[in-house]
């Protein structure tokens, strides 16, 4: 009888890595030359960090100009030609690594494409959507405050019966356990509302509220005041302060990966009241909002991280 012990190659291009033969035999694993496992199976490269902490989403160029200004990112051009915003932020415990990128357009499946490019080349910690959003509560929602959620109702699922009356089926949804509790940490040390200075010279010396709230999401774009969106919102939960396009697709993307065995990010929503989803509704305070909104991220980040 004959006893074999190695490797037998039969055919053109084989390639054997990490492997050891004969008794008491050992490898000891490396990464290959000219690539550094950032995110194993992500086409990592050399400089890429070993993870990345954060990953921002934003969906208008005011957003990620300001989500670039406040964390001070840098552009960098992914071999597929996927443009990202990149830099390191230190707080009192840790060095926060964050990439920024910009959606293609407004609404809930542009924004789930943008989510699959961050955890496809940087598999983040935590997802981030921030930017501005239409106020719906007079009381919290004035122009210029910021809302911090965990909490996202989506509210287009519906009903139209032959009488054409619409019953609306929300969706709800809260963010994973360690992101409440941070958010909840940020407000214990800074108060319900904590509050800042606008981010804008203009606006500098005007102190703006921030507040914990449930975001309302949907495709629509809201500019009446007495829209039937806004009735069914404030009717399902009294603490909706706001409406955006994309809450929605982010809880959505989240919970479809929340299987077993994988790594899912955390996430938050952070918007800065632009409008108040209502005839006035414009383009003229995006940049001041947008600022406040990226400000609050900042602010959230050692709480986060």
């Amino acid at each position: 009888m004959t006893t074999n012990r190695g490797i037998v190659s039969r055919g053109d291009n084989n390639h054997f890595a990490n492997n050891a033969v004969g008794e008491h035999a050992g490898v000891f694993a490396a990464a290959p030359s000219g690539r550094a496992d950032a995110s194993p199976g992500r086409g990592a490269t050399d400089e890429r960090p070993l993870s990345w902490d954060i990953g921002v989403v934003t969906i208008l160029s005011e957003e990620l100009r300001s989500v670039i200004d406040e964390l001070k990112l840098e552009r960098h051009k992914e071999p597929g030609g996927l443009y990202f915003y990149r830099g390191e932020h230190d707080t009192p415990e840790s060095t926060v690594r964050i990439v920024a990128t910009q959606s293609q357009s407004q609404g809930q499946r542009s924004a789930m494409a943008a989510l699959e490019n961050l955890r496809r080349h940087y598999n983040p910690r935590l997802w981030a959507l921030v930017g501005v959003g239409g106020g719906i509560h007079d009381e919290h929602a004035r122009i210029g405050n910021v809302i911090v959620s965990t909490d996202i109702v989506y509210y287009e699922n519906r009903k139209i019966n032959p009488q054409g009356n619409v019953r609306r089926r929300g969706e709800h949804r809260q963010a994973p356990a360690p992101v409440v509790h941070a958010v909840n940490a940020f407000f214990t040390d800074h108060g319900t509302p904590a509050r800042v200075h606008g981010q804008l010279p203009a606006y500098a010396s005007e102190e703006f509220k921030v507040y914990p709230g449930v975001i309302g999401s949907g495709e629509a774009v809201i500019a009446d005041r007495e829209s039937d969106i806004r009735s069914y919102l404030t009717g399902y939960h009294e603490k909706v302060l706001a409406v955006d396009m994309e809450a929605g697709g982010l809880s959505q993307y989240w919970q479809e990966n929340s299987f077993q065995g994988a790594t899912n990010p955390g996430w938050i929503v952070i918007r800065g009241v632009s409008d108040n989803a209502d005839e006035k509704k414009g383009h003229g305070y995006h940049e001041l909002a947008a600022r406040n909104a990226a400000h609050v991220l900042r602010r959230l980040l050692p709480y986060l991280c």
